[in-house]
């Protein structure tokens, strides 16, 4: 079992930036591929951001990428994804996710999540 706790969201202007945390529980870390994904009102879920196990593979939505860096410590059991040049609408709530195994975009692969945090930009 994999507990992830995800910390600071906030609000912030356009042009700003965020850096999300997210801390895993356990011995194992290392061991999950990691992920961030958001959900904004009415819309789906949708894929940010993914890091594999050794943290030497990364991948971004089109979206965020140039904007958005995606990184991970294995000693302290947290990934990170760094967040400049927000836009509006990157406003949402923001998962960080774990999966075993490779490394992938696909949200149903992960199999445990965080309780998101809330990010707003505002123009």
């Amino acid at each position: 079992q994999v507990q992830l706790v995800e910390s600071g969201g906030g609000s912030v202007q356009a042009g700003g930036s965020l850096r999300l945390s997210c801390a895993a529980s356990g011995r194992t870390f290392s061991s999950y591929a990691m992920g961030w994904f958001r959900q904004a009102p009415g819309k789906e879920r949708e894929f940010v951001a993914a890091i594999s196990r050794s943290g030497g593979s990364t991948y971004l939505a089109d979206s965020v990428k140039g904007r958005f860096t995606i990184s991970r410590d294995n000693a302290k059991n947290t990934v990170y994804l760094q967040m400049n040049s927000l836009k509006p609408e990157d406003t949402a709530v923001y998962y960080c996710a774990a999966a075993r195994g490779v490394v992938t975009t696909r949200g149903a692969l992960y199999d445990y999540w965080g309780q998101g945090t809330q990010v707003t930009v505002s123009s």
